[in-house]
């Protein structure tokens, strides 16, 4: 991996910015704060800085310990995933203060140099990115690279992560050459971790076909693009037909009434599908060239997006969209999967009136 951002900066300067950043956000962004993650985390905060008690045995004190580092993991991973869903609404702003609690929660739970903090300094690049601040993206970023080169064992997943986001500030800077780069590193990690076909590594692609979209060489952003469709398409696809199997034997009243129980896709992943797909929707309507077959791929996957999270009003608007695009092309064979997804739908609406 090359070093891009050298990084000479002593633990002292690092726990100095921390401060400072924690400064600024919770004395000059509190409300923000609040909004963001604050309300949310308020009583899970209670039992880590409450004073423990005495405990009677050595057993008794292992367990508290154990229980302690138990609740401030599971601080991290929520304060993580909503810090990255306020990424993928383009929520940039609240973002940062999840993230921060993230660092600090990562750094209390494993210490300064760990490699679990690079999680939250990613997210805080990526953030401070969407605002324009690419001075401190760049320092968020120069912590996160200098954490992984020391890692020796760091996974493949994380070295993904760490290319896209050094391939989105690049973009910000306008060096495509470079930016294309570490996108490129980024899909090679992905695949590595996950496969070529996940929707972990889809982002990849999405990030690269926006960079060539940027440059006007529209051939390759479209064959990205419909790279990107495809693979949310199928991993939706996957979903709806592990749930119908799993609720053959159940009713729709009952299937209603343990939605809670079965969603197949978490908060981050549905903002990110919702904020990729609704992209690339755009740019195929806006597009001089029509292409209907790709315009009604992505509507399609869009409302299976919709039905797995139930919102089934808005699930059935856009089937009844890609289908009427489908009617009109002479292969038939998305006209159908379509038409079998309304009749999903519309058991499901029937049930929820």
């Amino acid at each position: 991996m090359r070093e891009v951002f050298p990084n000479n900066k002593s633990k002292r300067v690092m726990a100095q910015r921390l401060n400072i950043e924690f400064t600024y956000s919770f004395f000059y962004h509190q409300k923000a704060d609040w909004v963001s993650i604050h309300e949310k985390i308020c009583q899970l905060l209670i039992p880590i800085r409450t004073s423990f008690p005495f405990f009677n045995s050595e057993k008794e004190r292992k367990h508290g310990m154990e229980q302690l580092l138990h609740r401030q993991k599971h601080l991290v991973d929520f304060t993580h995933k909503v810090a990255q869903k306020f990424v993928f609404e383009g929520k940039h702003e609240e973002a940062i203060p999840a993230a921060l609690h993230s660092l600090r929660f990562s750094i209390d739970t494993c210490g300064p140099d760990s490699v679990e903090l690079v999680p939250a300094y990613l997210i805080l690049a990526e953030a401070s990115t969407g605002l324009g601040r690419l001075t401190q993206a760049e320092e968020y970023l120069s912590q996160a690279q200098w954490i992984v080169l020391k890692t020796s064992d760091c996974s493949n997943g994380i070295q993904s992560k760490l290319h896209r986001n050094l391939g989105l500030l690049y973009a910000a800077k306008g060096n495509f050459e470079e930016s294309l780069y570490h996108l490129a590193t980024d899909i090679y990690f992905a695949s590595c971790a996950f496969g070529t076909h996940d929707i972990s590594t889809s982002g990849g692609y999405f990030h690269m076909a926006n960079v060539f979209f940027r440059q006007n060489k529209m051939d390759i952003a479209d064959s990205l693009y419909t790279e990107v469709t495809d693979i949310w398409h199928a991993h939706f696809s996957r979903l709806i037909q592990v749930q119908s199997q799993t609720l053959t034997t159940l009713s729709c009243m009952l299937f209603i009434h343990l939605k809670c129980f079965i969603l197949n896709i978490d908060e981050a992943q549905q903002a990110e599908a919702s904020q990729v797909l609704n992209a690339i929707l755009d740019i195929r309507e806006q597009a001089p060239k029509q292409q209907p077959a790709k315009t009604a791929n992505v509507v399609h996957a869009l409302a299976m997006l919709h039905y797995l999270i139930f919102d089934f009003p808005k699930a059935h608007e856009l089937g009844m969209k890609a289908f009427l695009i489908t009617k009109q092309l002479p292969n038939q064979d998305a006209s159908e999967a379509i038409h079998h997804l309304l009749k999903y739908i519309k058991s499901k609406l029937f049930y929820t009136k």
